[in-house]
């Protein structure tokens, strides 16, 4: 009994030992966040945060002010059209004593399969590439092309989440086109910042994947145009609404949104949605005007390939793009339906199919942004998320390429790149990126770099955690391709 009750009693005293602590802990606290003394993290402002669009300065001075990139899903066979192999070639026939991972294992060979395409030296750069995009070779001294990326990985929506979001795989977070605007916001208050292209034929693979905001506001998601006419829908108010009427109800619903966003500071959803239906009412002339290219030149509608059945879809896209970054808007993504480089069957075909749709429009763009001083200043992407595996896959007349993550090619051009140079090599037979690997998280801090943005400063708070895009520590800067 006696040791029962002095165990009792040293277990009271400790209790409130602790409470005690914990009570004085609390008015510390309390006395320190009173006088704004409480630690935080270094992107929490201890004020109420603010989302919007305006323009923002950057942590140094840009290159780029706009970004287009052409999203090539499926996987261009890298060998075939940007990266020559005379090693694989020579090879053709043989098998391949390398490890290979295979994503079709049924139809997997070792078998190597030389390019059946030729290729040529363009413009005085002297870079090489097929005969099947001779338009992107008219633009070689203007591009920089990238032969040695690397994502790891021969999965498509795995390799595609970390080229456009920063890590493979996962599903919920931000594409790069939101964080470029979520830190530099728009030029333009009548256009969404950051726009999106689809295909006719449907959305590429991953879907809205490709444009989510992931957990920031959903002022910093991608808008998507409609692929066919009318590219926005209800763009024009009922004809008895226009007008002084639309005028007077707008400014009414104004006046409650805002009555409504004072009750309930700090609800980032509620201020996007107020802000997408105040923008909505803006873009009624301004998108309008920016969609329409009747205005543009014959010889432009040429250039883009919009008089030619097989380039006339991707190539109006084209041409969208560049008049809507000459209006402000900040990111635009072009995407095609499905996987069109996705070649596992008949190569001979399927390849040269995806490249008319593609080629003259992709460098009509560039063509098109230098002759008008915009070059400069205007960041254009073109790739897709893997290349394509050395060896054949099925029938080594008829069949295809498997997937590869491994290595495969890219290029920029514009926004600060150092043009008309390769950068990079793969391996001899183009199966493995061997000599300046760069991998997503490099292109993205590249990409960042061209913005004026120091991609390990930019931060989003999320559930008290500090993320960002490039998740690799071991993420750089590639130095060597900026001018």
């Amino acid at each position: 009994m006696t040791g029962s009750g002095t165990h009792t009693s040293f277990t009271r005293r400790g209790f409130l030992r602790e409470n005690a602590m914990g009570l004085g802990m609390v008015a510390l606290a309390s006395i320190l966040q009173e006088e704004n003394l409480l630690g935080v993290p270094r992107n929490v402002k201890l004020g109420p945060q603010k989302f919007d669009l305006t323009a923002k300065q950057p942590h140094q001075e840009p290159r780029a002010k706009a970004m287009i990139s052409l999203f090539q899903h499926g996987g261009p066979a890298h060998m075939d059209l940007f990266d020559p192999k005379p090693e694989l070639t020579r090879l053709n026939g043989k098998t391949y004593d390398g490890d290979i991972g295979f994503s079709f294992i049924k139809r997997a060979t070792k078998v190597l399969k030389g390019t059946p395409f030729k290729f040529h030296k363009h413009g005085e750069s002297g870079i090489e590439m097929s005969e099947l995009i001779p338009y992107m070779g008219s633009i070689a001294d203007d591009m920089c092309l990238i032969r040695s990326m690397h994502t790891g990985h021969n999965g498509h929506e795995v390799s595609i989440r970390y080229m456009n979001a920063g890590i493979a795989g996962v599903t919920g977070r931000p594409a790069l086109g939101s964080w470029i605007t979520y830190a530099l916001g728009s030029e333009s208050q009548n256009l969404p910042a950051y726009m999106v292209l689809t295909d006719p034929g449907g959305h590429p693979v991953d879907s809205t994947h490709n444009w989510s905001n992931g957990w920031m506001p959903s002022i910093y998601q991608g808008t998507v145009l409609r692929p066919k006419e009318p590219r926005i829908l209800n763009l024009d108010a009922p004809e008895h609404l226009r007008g002084d009427v639309q005028a007077s109800n707008l400014g009414f619903l104004g006046k409650l949104n805002r009555r409504h966003a004072e009750k309930h500071p700090g609800e980032h959803e509620l201020e996007a949605r107020i802000a997408s239906y105040e923008l909505a009412a803006r873009m009624q002339d301004a998108a309008r005007e920016a969609l329409d290219i009747s205005k543009e030149t014959e010889a432009t509608h040429k250039l883009y390939g919009i008089d030619q059945d097989a380039t006339r879809e991707y190539g109006t896209r084209c041409l969208i793009a560049r008049r809507l970054v000459e209006r402000g808007v900040r990111f635009v993504q072009l995407f095609h339906a499905g996987q069109p480089w996705d070649n596992h069957n008949s190569l001979h075909t399927s390849l040269p199919s995806a490249c008319r749709k593609t080629d003259k429009p992709s460098a009509a763009l560039v063509k098109d942004l230098k002759q008008r001083g915009m070059l400069d200043e205007v960041l254009v992407h073109w790739g897709g998320e893997i290349g394509r595996l050395p060896v054949v896959e099925g029938d080594p007349n008829t069949g295809g390429r498997d997937h590869n993550g491994q290595g495969f090619s890219t290029w920029l051009a514009g926004g600060g790149i150092k043009p008309g140079i390769t950068y990079g090599n793969s391996d001899e037979v183009g199966h493995r990126a061997a000599e300046n690997i760069v991998k997503p998280n490099d292109y993205q801090a590249t990409v960042f770099k061209l913005f004026g943005i120091d991609h390990k400063d930019l931060f989003y708070l999320h559930n008290g955690q500090e993320q960002k895009l490039t998740v690799n520590a071991d993420a750089q800067v590639v130095e060597d391709i900026i001018a």
